[in-house]
Protein backbone atom coordinates (compact mmCIF):
# COMPACT_ATOMS: atom_id res chain seq x y z
CA UNK A 1 0.00 0.00 0.00
CA UNK A 2 1.59 3.38 -0.98
CA UNK A 3 0.91 6.13 1.13
CA UNK A 4 0.96 10.00 1.01
CA UNK A 5 2.76 11.52 3.74
CA UNK A 6 1.17 14.77 5.05
CA UNK A 7 1.40 16.73 8.20
CA UNK A 8 3.29 13.61 9.70
CA UNK A 9 0.51 11.34 9.01
CA UNK A 10 0.68 8.56 6.65
CA UNK A 11 -2.38 8.68 4.62
CA UNK A 12 -3.69 5.97 2.34
CA UNK A 13 -5.22 5.86 -0.62
CA UNK A 14 -5.89 4.45 -3.97
CA UNK A 15 -3.74 4.52 -6.48
CA UNK A 16 -4.44 4.55 -10.50
CA UNK A 17 -3.60 1.87 -11.92
CA UNK A 18 -4.64 2.18 -15.59
CA UNK A 19 -5.95 4.98 -17.90
CA UNK A 20 -7.26 3.28 -21.08
CA UNK A 21 -9.36 4.96 -23.60
CA UNK A 22 -12.45 2.82 -24.73
CA UNK A 23 -14.16 4.60 -27.13
CA UNK A 24 -13.59 8.37 -28.87
CA UNK A 25 -15.00 10.39 -25.61
CA UNK A 26 -13.86 7.55 -22.49
CA UNK A 27 -11.61 6.87 -20.77
CA UNK A 28 -11.70 3.53 -18.33
CA UNK A 29 -9.94 4.03 -15.10
CA UNK A 30 -9.14 1.67 -12.31
CA UNK A 31 -7.69 1.76 -9.36
CA UNK A 32 -6.01 -0.54 -7.30
CA UNK A 33 -7.84 -0.48 -3.80
CA UNK A 34 -12.02 -0.04 -3.31
CA UNK A 35 -12.33 4.10 -3.32
CA UNK A 36 -14.62 6.39 -1.89
CA UNK A 37 -17.92 6.93 -4.49
CA UNK A 38 -18.33 10.97 -3.26
CA UNK A 39 -14.31 11.69 -3.98
CA UNK A 40 -14.02 9.26 -6.62
CA UNK A 41 -16.36 10.48 -8.94
CA UNK A 42 -16.07 14.07 -8.19
CA UNK A 43 -15.13 15.43 -11.96
CA UNK A 44 -13.04 18.11 -10.26
CA UNK A 45 -10.39 15.55 -8.80
CA UNK A 46 -9.14 14.87 -12.32
CA UNK A 47 -7.12 16.35 -14.67
CA UNK A 48 -6.22 15.29 -17.89
CA UNK A 49 -2.68 16.71 -19.57
CA UNK A 50 -1.95 16.79 -22.67
CA UNK A 51 1.49 16.80 -24.42
CA UNK A 52 0.71 20.00 -25.97
CA UNK A 53 1.73 23.38 -25.36
CA UNK A 54 -1.85 23.73 -25.11
CA UNK A 55 -4.69 21.77 -23.82
CA UNK A 56 -6.20 19.83 -27.18
CA UNK A 57 -8.82 17.58 -27.24
CA UNK A 58 -10.62 16.25 -23.58
CA UNK A 59 -7.33 17.52 -21.87
CA UNK A 60 -7.50 20.69 -19.27
CA UNK A 61 -3.60 21.18 -19.03
CA UNK A 62 -0.85 21.73 -21.36
CA UNK A 63 2.72 20.52 -20.87
CA UNK A 64 3.70 23.85 -18.82
CA UNK A 65 0.52 24.09 -16.84
CA UNK A 66 0.52 23.57 -13.10
CA UNK A 67 -2.45 21.78 -11.69
CA UNK A 68 -5.36 23.82 -10.05
CA UNK A 69 -8.76 23.66 -9.08
CA UNK A 70 -9.42 26.13 -12.54
CA UNK A 71 -8.27 23.27 -14.44
CA UNK A 72 -9.52 20.52 -13.10
CA UNK A 73 -12.14 18.87 -14.94
CA UNK A 74 -15.05 20.87 -15.12
CA UNK A 75 -18.78 19.43 -14.85
CA UNK A 76 -20.22 20.65 -18.45
CA UNK A 77 -16.66 18.83 -19.58
CA UNK A 78 -17.04 15.31 -18.88
CA UNK A 79 -18.95 13.45 -16.26
CA UNK A 80 -17.62 9.97 -14.17
CA UNK A 81 -19.52 7.15 -13.80
CA UNK A 82 -18.72 3.60 -11.78
CA UNK A 83 -18.30 0.93 -14.87
CA UNK A 84 -19.11 -1.71 -12.38
CA UNK A 85 -20.47 -2.26 -8.39
CA UNK A 86 -16.26 -2.74 -7.33
CA UNK A 87 -15.94 0.90 -6.41
CA UNK A 88 -12.61 0.41 -8.36
CA UNK A 89 -13.44 0.97 -11.97
CA UNK A 90 -14.89 4.38 -13.46
CA UNK A 91 -15.70 5.82 -17.29
CA UNK A 92 -14.91 9.78 -17.88
CA UNK A 93 -17.14 10.72 -20.68
CA UNK A 94 -16.55 13.93 -22.31
CA UNK A 95 -18.93 16.06 -24.25
CA UNK A 96 -15.86 16.00 -27.20
CA UNK A 97 -13.60 13.47 -28.54
CA UNK A 98 -9.91 12.80 -27.58
CA UNK A 99 -7.06 13.78 -30.56
CA UNK A 100 -5.83 11.45 -32.23
CA UNK A 101 -2.66 11.13 -31.81
CA UNK A 102 -2.43 13.16 -28.98
CA UNK A 103 -0.36 11.81 -25.72
CA UNK A 104 -3.08 12.39 -22.75
CA UNK A 105 -2.15 11.55 -19.08
CA UNK A 106 -5.32 11.25 -16.34
CA UNK A 107 -4.16 12.30 -13.35
CA UNK A 108 -6.49 12.07 -10.51
CA UNK A 109 -6.02 13.79 -7.14
CA UNK A 110 -8.00 13.57 -3.39
CA UNK A 111 -9.68 10.35 -4.28
CA UNK A 112 -10.19 8.78 -0.57
CA UNK A 113 -10.35 5.11 0.02
CA UNK A 114 -13.91 3.54 0.82
CA UNK A 115 -14.65 4.47 4.08
CA UNK A 116 -12.47 7.50 4.79
CA UNK A 117 -12.21 11.21 4.16
CA UNK A 118 -9.29 13.80 4.61
CA UNK A 119 -6.33 12.36 1.13
CA UNK A 120 -5.45 15.37 -0.30
CA UNK A 121 -2.72 14.36 -2.79
CA UNK A 122 -2.14 12.85 -5.90
CA UNK A 123 -3.74 9.47 -6.55
CA UNK A 124 -0.93 8.25 -9.25
CA UNK A 125 2.62 6.79 -8.90
CA UNK A 126 5.32 5.46 -10.42
CA UNK A 127 3.90 2.10 -11.46
CA UNK A 128 0.72 4.00 -12.95
CA UNK A 129 -0.84 3.32 -16.35
CA UNK A 130 -2.23 6.64 -16.29
CA UNK A 131 -1.00 7.86 -19.93
CA UNK A 132 -2.69 7.11 -23.47
CA UNK A 133 -2.39 8.12 -26.91
CA UNK A 134 -5.92 9.49 -28.64
CA UNK A 135 -7.55 7.18 -31.36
Amino acid sequence: MISYRNDRQMIPHPILLEAKQIAPNQILITYDQRTDLSSAMNVSNYWIRSNMERPTGIATVGMGDALMSSNAIRPDMGRITPADNSNMRFNISFRVNAMSGVMYTVLPCFVNLEGRTGYMGENWGPSSRNMFIGM
